[in-house]
């Protein structure tokens, strides 16, 4: 295999679709820099694991001798962008973009190389652009095109409102591809109409049309949602060591692969040879702590990681976790499981599910010794886990 080859399967790695993979070889293969473009709208000051999915791909972009382009999406977030859902996402002030986007700088040289990252503001060319080419810019693209996109065309035909300016974040996000010539563009499965526009608004003003790539979305803790703050699911990059090494030891098994391919920078080989494993008996629970050390690392050191573990086993040890409860079987509620509250009282750890509430509130609840904090959680099918109340009520429960 060429080198060029070689890099291509690297950043094939976790990828949902590469359009178009025939384009990327040629220009891995012409020896150029190439200019990979993420953007990310400022809507939250913190940045979590989901966005690191994006940010780990433009890393291994930079490792290839590839420049990265963070691009900040302050003006397109002041214009409310549809959210994917049957609503259109509030637009945010000015001071709020200004904040958020501050935060967003000091952040990402966690994972990217500060030599090689580009920081962009879309409002750098978008502000100068006058109303007169703003509306030259939409009659690039029609109403029809634009209904094309998924959860436009799914308002639209079930009567709900669809405001112009949410047909014009579209358009900016494709021209912001032109302002920077990206080469490629990274985003989420969600993004993947925009990125598309890209192609054709550059293709219209006379530059080869950069090659799109979409990685999947990545689910939160519950392993259901999309990793979201706003569904508290989340694990932040800026979140302590210890917070951050418990939450990830608290996923649920099925998930952890899941975890491997897209956030960890482990060969693939090596992580199908520790799935091998569990499936021939090895304990899920002593990989989960690799990808934990793994993570905690990379967002703060070696020996912050090592600690973190060794704070996390003397939590387990302290929980006083017994090893010989008989195992309860469970049937789940639905295709994504059992409520905590459901499970703690059919489990008769609790008298009512406001008893489990009450408890969850007050720290009492936790998990194979780790903290419930979420009094919506998921028990997911597939699993068994150590639930605990107070000091001296357990259960195994295994989730049907």
């Amino acid at each position: 295999m060429t080198d060029s080859g070689q890099a291509l399967e690297l950043l094939k790695r976790g990828c949902e679709e590469i359009l178009l993979e025939k384009e990327l070889l040629e220009r891995l293969q012409s020896g150029q820099t190439l200019r990979v473009k993420a953007g990310f709208d400022p809507t939250a000051p913190d940045l979590h694991l989901g966005h690191t999915v994006l940010l780990g791909k433009l890393k291994q972009f930079q490792e290839l001798g590839h420049e990265a382009i963070f691009l900040i999406g302050d003006f397109s977030g002041m214009i409310g962008a549809p959210t994917g859902k049957n609503q259109t996402r509030p637009p945010l002030s000015r001071d709020e973009v200004i904040e958020n986007a501050r935060t967003y700088e000091e952040q990402i040289f966690k994972i990217l190389d500060p030599e090689r990252t580009l920081v962009m503001f879309n409002s750098s060319w978008m502000n100068a652009m006058s109303a007169v080419e703003l509306i030259q810019l939409a009659g690039k693209y029609t109403v029809a095109r634009m209904l094309e996109r998924d959860d436009f065309n799914k308002r639209y035909k079930s009567g709900q409102a669809i405001a112009i300016h949410e047909f014009l974040y579209p358009l900016v996000q494709g021209y912001d591809s032109v302002a920077l010539r990206a080469d490629v563009e990274r985003g989420g499965t969600d993004q993947k109409f925009n990125l598309l526009v890209g192609r054709h608004l550059q293709e219209i003003h006379g530059q080869k049309p950069q090659v799109v790539m979409t990685m999947p979305i990545l689910e939160g803790l519950d392993g259901v949602q999309k990793m979201s703050k706003s569904l508290g699911n989340y694990i932040g990059i800026n979140e302590p060591a210890d917070e951050m090494f418990g939450k990830l030891m608290s996923i649920s098994d099925q998930l952890m692969w899941r975890y491997f391919e897209l956030l960890s920078f482990r060969p693939m080989e090596e992580i199908r040879a520790w799935q091998r494993a569990c499936g021939e008996g090895a304990n899920p629970r002593d990989y989960k702590v690799r990808l934990a050390l793994e993570i905690v690392a990379r967002f703060h050191d070696e020996a912050a990681a090592r600690k973190a573990l060794e704070n996390f086993e003397a939590r387990f040890r302290q929980g006083a976790l017994p090893d010989d409860l008989e195992t309860l079987t469970m049937p789940s509620d639905s295709p994504e499981g059992i409520a905590i509250g459901h499970l703690l009282k059919r489990a008769g750890l609790v008298k009512s599910t406001s008893e489990a509430l009450r408890m969850v509130a007050q720290g009492a609840v936790r998990i194979d010794g780790e903290r419930v904090e979420d009094p919506k959680r998921m028990i997911v099918p597939g699993e068994v886990h150590i639930f605990q109340v107070g000091k001296r009520r357990f259960a195994k429960v295994e989730v049907k």
